[in-house]
């Protein structure tokens, strides 16, 4: 079925080679990035292409293919972006030759594809109040049998079994890298993005997007909320790190919150798993009382602890110990808002900011719903081994390293907050801390600080001698 507007719109699945002029309407579900070939006509200039498919009803997609000078090209594919509704007035509608095709493009329903022509085609955006709703749900709808896909438990367990597989992965977002750009050895821009995925089998599994059009998509998920079916991504075993990871081609179609009932049980899981880590970590706060200091004794250097990390597989139980250094990045004077933040008081998670809601707590009653402000500082931690980065240094443990509480740290101003933090900057200190792996975390290592004060010098000198002779306790 065809949606219609001002014109009349020829349904996708009603396309064949002999139609004249038409006119088809489609929500953008795929889109490649801008790429040049030389031109066999024109010794020493190059043609420009990309694709993109576009879809009109749950069960048909088709592929879009346009070529041209740089500059037609270029402002065509900046026009629109994934997810945009797009009518595309006199096509050339042909025959594809699927083997061949189908190997660098996605997979379609259709026996045919379309072609673009500078002089003859134009391609026009619609704004979501232009667009019929059933159009704009269509981006929900994975494009393969939502029941055919790989866990990621499934594909760490096949191992390089699949290496080089080209398989589809229902997961969700547990973290989104930023992008990497650098230049290639043809001196052509290149760029990279890895989103880390999880599901109930798997904490943490890699997924690398290589073109800019994927990077963006990437960018609008939200960690533990966002959940995507990716169809036809690369597996591969990557050597460097001993592990497998799935990669984004040109064959991938990903669909972002997919409307299915297998993405509503990982849904369910994702809040399930929020919430209880987040009321672990309640649980844990009101039990610090019971975390004696005087238990802990093991005592690292920065490297120890990073090697102690590396020889876990990636299994590294919690561990409790003494770091003797110094805060070396402290950022309490630029922005109030990057140290203190507003966390419910049923589950502490830290709630949303624009409505003060908190987003796991949404089936009790507002009434009896309230936030409180905490530190929650990400500082640096160096002693003369190296530095442990975005370590966290929050609530109750942040007023006691400060010495004022957060309604105290408040009225300070700039200047006084400025001089609070010399005071405590590259200062030797006796540092507790607790560190667990967390792949969402942006080091791989999550370090929270339990206490951090001023250190004995001569403890602390004790302490390094008995860390160069290799004794591990105090």
């Amino acid at each position: 079925m065809a949606y219609s507007s001002t014109r009349d719109f020829v349904a996708l699945s009603d396309l064949h080679p002999n139609l004249a002029r038409p006119n088809v309407i489609g929500v953008v579900i795929g889109k490649t990035d801008v790429r040049s070939f030389p031109d066999r006509k024109n010794i020493g200039s190059e043609r420009y292409t990309f694709s993109f498919t576009i879809r009109d009803s749950p069960n048909y997609f088709i592929n879009v293919n346009s070529w041209g000078r740089e500059e037609y090209i270029r402002s065509l594919s900046e026009s629109f972006r994934v997810g945009d509704c797009v009518t595309i007035e006199n096509p050339l509608v042909q025959s594809k030759e699927v083997e061949r095709e189908e190997k660098f493009n996605p997979v379609t329903p259709s026996c045919y594809k379309l072609l673009l022509s500078e002089s003859h085609s134009v391609v026009k955006t619609s704004s979501c109040y232009e667009v019929d709703t059933k159009l704009l749900s269509l981006l929900h709808l994975p494009v393969k049998d939502p029941q055919d896909y790989y866990s990621l438990g499934d594909i760490i367990a096949n191992g390089q079994s699949l290496d080089g597989r080209v398989l589809n992965v229902l997961a969700a977002v547990m973290s989104v890298g930023e992008p990497k750009y650098f230049m290639t050895s043809d001196k052509r821009k290149g760029q990279r993005c890895e989103v880390k995925l999880y599901d109930e089998t798997e904490m943490s599994f890699p997924i690398v997007c290589w073109d800019n059009e994927s990077i963006q998509l990437a960018q609008s998920w939200i960690p533990r909320e966002t959940v995507i079916f990716a169809s036809d991504v690369r597996i591969n075993f990557d050597k460097f790190r001993n592990c497998m990871t799935a990669t984004v081609i040109s064959k991938t179609i990903i669909t972002t919150n997919p409307e299915t009932a297998e993405a509503n049980v990982l849904f369910s899981f994702i809040k399930d798993s929020a919430l209880s880590g987040a009321l672990h970590d309640k649980m844990e706060e009101q039990s610090k009382e019971s975390i004696n200091l005087e238990t802990i004794v093991d005592v690292y250097t920065v490297e120890q602890l990073k090697e102690k990390a590396l020889q876990n597989d990636g299994k590294l139980e919690p561990v409790y110990g003494i770091i003797y250094g110094y805060i070396s990045t402290l950022d309490i004077d630029d922005n109030a808002s990057k140290v203190i933040r507003n966390r419910c008081s049923i589950c502490r998670f830290i709630v949303n900011e624009m409505s003060n809601t908190c987003t796991f707590c949404s089936d009790v009653s507002s009434d009896s719903k309230s936030t409180f402000a905490s530190f929650d500082i990400l500082i640096d931690l160096t002693d003369h081994t190296g530095t442990l980065y975005s370590c966290y240094l929050s609530d109750c443990v942040a007023e006691e390293t400060l010495g004022c509480t957060v309604h105290e740290f408040l009225t300070l101003t700039d200047d006084k907050k400025t001089a609070l933090k010399w005071q405590l900057l590259l200062e030797q200190s006796k540092i507790y801390f607790k560190v667990t792996l967390s792949p969402s975390w942006r080091t791989g290592l999550k370090v929270n600080v339990l206490s951090c004060k001023l250190a004995d010098p001569a403890e602390a000198s004790w302490s390094l001698l008995g860390k160069e002779t290799g004794n591990k306790r105090l």
